[in-house]
């Protein structure tokens, strides 16, 4: 299929045909048509499935055919969690919309907000914002949501999972009753369908792959490891892998910063990306991430959040995330758009649980290693039998690893 059979405007595919795209992904294949039709749409579809197009192309062809107000009032909503997301949908609103006269901009927290207020003023006919920004401004009377046709709420499970659910609330009540809605999440838990349910209107249900499963092609591996070992065990990946570009998750900012710190020390060029760093901040890290400068970005979840970074060849939980579908979330950032990736957890004996729990989500029993001369002194209670990896050296296996091998058989 060609996005040609889609239905798209000859304008939308230009604008397609200069980003050098030729077949749609499953999600704007199964997406687009229904969006076109008018109907409201809940689509579960992980990050790098190209959903964001998914989107954005259709509502750009509805707003383009739709009648031209003088004052160009927000008619299109996008709402997102984090402020990289936003930026970044706001790239593909404006790369896609570039054969056509339709505005649009991004608002969000954490810098000045005068600019925002200056460029609504100008009409915006798409805004892309995050909840908290959205609120700010439109208590200040800064725009106006009442002429809104269409909202998108993307990346929902992670709006909910950061305590956004409230501020949706009151947004959805500054919203014209009729209009059309689109909702996109990785996972259908039980709080997405019920956010559904209260919002969309007979939707068209559509999945770009089976509800809370990982990319086929991310090869996913565990390193049992002693708590207190673990720094010293990934910088040893690191080094000895040569591995190029390695996104890091912990569990916390500090521990973000104490990580990158440790790495740099060790001659691994690194930086951390968490709440506490200023966006421009933020931005100079993940620039220089993308281009190589830097070889690890250090994150914590929600920073890391919709980062959109291309091929992207190695995953690493440091720590493992403590809700088990934040782990489909993470490794879903390595095994993009038909690419391989390999996705590491360290896991300490206090994590056990949490790789149960991550188990029973996908359905799967993750591969567990212990690489030499990193053997935990602690027993992990209902193991299966890990293998010792050498790590690309061929030794004998020492006597403590034995003796580890049997008390996990007990």
């Amino acid at each position: 299929m060609s996005f040609n059979t889609l239905g798209l405007s000859i304008a939308l595919l230009k604008a397609i045909e200069k980003k050098g795209y030729t077949t749609p992904s499953p999600i704007q294949e199964k997406a687009i048509p229904p969006i076109l039709k008018r109907k409201d749409v809940l689509a579960s579809a992980q990050t790098g499935t190209g959903k964001t197009a998914g989107f954005t192309l259709p509502l750009l062809q509805i707003l383009s055919q739709g009648q031209k107000l003088r004052k160009r009032p927000v008619r299109a909503l996008v709402l997102t969690p984090t402020r990289e997301l936003a930026a970044q949908i706001l790239d593909n609103v404006r790369a896609y919309s570039e054969y056509i006269d339709l505005r649009s901009m991004v608002i969000f927290g954490g810098v000045n907000a005068n600019p925002q207020i200056r460029g609504l003023r100008g009409g915006v006919d798409i805004l892309v914002a995050t909840p908290g920004r959205l609120l700010d401004l439109h208590n200040q009377k800064a725009l106006s949501l009442a002429k809104i046709e269409i909202l998108v709420l993307d990346e929902a499970d992670r709006m909910l999972d950061m305590g956004f659910q409230r501020d949706i609330n009151k947004i959805l009540n500054l919203l014209p009753t009729k209009r059309q809605n689109l909702l996109f999440s990785a996972t259908f838990s039980k709080e997405i369908k019920k956010l559904a349910n209260g919002i969309l209107h007979n939707p068209v249900w559509v999945e770009a792959a089976p509800e809370n499963t990982t990319a086929e092609k991310i090869d996913q591996k565990i390193y049992k490891v002693d708590q207190k070992r673990k720094s010293e065990l990934i910088i040893k990946l690191i080094s000895e892998g040569n591995w190029k570009q390695v996104l890091v998750f912990t569990r916390t900012k500090h521990g973000a910063n104490r990580l990158s710190e440790k790495m740099v020390k060790n001659g691994i060029t690194a930086a951390a990306i968490h709440g506490n760093k200023s966006q421009g901040a933020r931005t100079k890290a993940l620039d220089g991430f993308k281009k190589g400068k830097i070889r690890v970005l250090v994150a914590t979840d929600i920073a890391a959040r919709g980062l959109d970074i291309p091929l992207l060849p190695h995953v690493v939980n440091f720590e493992l995330p403590n809700i088990s579908e934040d782990y489909v979330h993470r490794i879903g950032r390595t095994g993009r758009a038909g690419a391989s990736g390999e996705a590491i957890s360290l896991v300490s004996n206090d994590e056990v649980s949490y790789i149960k729990g991550i188990e029973k989500l996908l359905d799967e029993k993750l591969q567990s290693e212990i690489v030499e001369g990193f053997e935990p002194t602690a027993t992990y209670a209902g193991d299966g039998k890990p293998k010792t990896s050498t790590h690309h050296r061929k030794q004998k296996p020492k006597p403590n690893n034995r003796n580890y091998k049997r008390r996990s058989r007990r």
